[in-house]
């Protein structure tokens, strides 16, 4: 894998962090603007993969049903231990392959159209012939935008 695609796919997959919870009847699906600050606390990458990035999110009416917030799609990690709650959710992210370990996810919102989110990220990545470890944590914050999502596909809901 090449040295500067897993700095953009990681970072391009936090895009996506779970931070769009809200209880069944007032959560919606649509466009969302999702910002997220990315820190880490050991990192196998060079000074400046982390930061601060906004993106348009298109939230199904499925991953709502499924999950209840917009969950990160990491090649190789796997969304577990779903609780869907009045207010949010919390689940754990599960890793293996060239990035292992274990995350937890939490999302909240006090309102239909506002959430806040945090994801945070304990493992190792392969990175040639060595193992090195990494710990990261992503904080969220979105608003809701129109019910029309527009251009922004969606992230597919996995089968599992």
């Amino acid at each position: 894998m090449c040295k500067n695609s897993v700095p953009i796919m990681l970072g391009c997959c936090l895009f996506v962090m779970p931070v769009l919870a809200r209880a069944q009847t007032t959560r919606k699906a649509g466009l969302w603007e999702l910002t997220t600050t990315q820190t880490f606390q050991q990192s196998p990458f060079p000074t400046g993969a982390a930061g601060t990035r906004t993106a348009p999110v298109c939230l199904t009416q499925q991953q709502i049903d499924r999950y209840g917030a917009i969950v990160p799609q990491i090649r190789s990690c796997q969304v577990t231990n779903v609780v869907k709650k009045a207010n949010g959710m919390t689940a754990d992210l599960v890793c293996t392959g060239v990035m292992s370990g274990k995350g937890t996810l939490q999302s909240d919102s006090t309102d239909g159209v506002h959430a806040t989110g945090k994801v945070h990220f304990v493992g190792s990545m392969q990175i040639g012939s060595s193992t090195k470890p990494m710990e990261w944590t992503t904080i969220s914050s979105a608003t809701f935008k129109s019910a029309d999502c527009g251009d922004v596909k969606p992230v597919p809901v996995p089968d599992k």
